[in-house]
C-alpha cells in the first residue's frame, strides 16, 4: 500500500473498527498525521510569528488533529487485529496511567497531603507497588508499538481475512 492509498483508505474507513489493517496502511497514515501536524504547526508559527502566545490557540493543527483522531484510532485498532490482538490493547498505556493515578489517589493521597516529604510515597510495600506500576506505565507504550510492528498473521484470523492475501 502506498502513502496516498493509505490516506484514502483510512479516511474511507473513518469509523471502521472491524477487520484488519496492514503495517503499511497503519504506518503510512501515522506518517501522514505527523507530517500534517508539523505542516499546520509551521503555518501557525508563520501566521502568529513571534507575537504568538505560547500554548495559545492552534486552530489549524487543532482542526487537523480532530479530523485525524478517529481514523488514527480506527486504523490502529484494525492493525492490532491484523497481528491477532484485540484493539483494546491500544489503550494499555492509558489504562496503566489511570490505574496508577487511582491507586495513588486512594491509598497515597493522604500521605501526599500530610507529609512534608513527597519521597515518602516510595517507601515500604506501597512504594514497591508504586515503583512497579511506574515501570509498567513507562514500558506499556513500547509494548504497544512493538505489537503494531508485528507482521500480519497469515491467513484469516478471528478479525477477518489477511489484507495481503487475495481472496478467491
Amino acid at each position: 500500500m502506498t502513502f496516498t492509498q493509505s490516506i484514502k483508505t483510512c479516511f474511507r474507513k473513518y469509523f471502521t473498527f472491524s477487520g484488519r489493517a496492514s503495517r503499511s496502511e497503519y504506518w503510512w497514515f501515522f506518517l501522514f498525521t505527523i507530517l500534517g501536524g508539523l505542516f499546520f504547526g509551521f503555518i501557525e508559527g508563520v501566521i502568529n510569528g513571534a507575537s504568538g502566545t505560547p500554548g495559545g490557540p492552534t486552530l489549524l493543527s487543532g482542526a487537523f488533529n480532530l479530523a485525524t483522531f478517529i481514523p488514527t484510532l480506527a486504523v490502529g485498532w484494525r492493525r492490532m487485529h491484523d497481528s491477532g490482538r484485540s484493539g483494546v490493547y491500544l489503550f494499555y498505556p492509558l489504562i496503566a496511567i489511570v490505574g496508577l493515578s487511582i491507586f495513588i489517589g486512594l491509598f497515597g493521597g493522604t500521605e501526599l497531603l500530610t507529609s512534608s516529604d513527597p519521597a515518602s510515597l516510595f517507601e515500604g510495600a506501597f512504594g514497591i507497588i508504586v515503583i512497579i506500576s511506574l515501570i509498567i506505565v513507562a514500558l506499556s507504550p513500547f509494548i504497544v508499538v512493538f505489537w503494531l510492528t508485528r507482521p500480519s498473521q497469515p491467513g484469516p484470523n478471528t478479525y477477518g481475512p489477511n489484507p495481503h492475501e487475495v481472496s478467491q
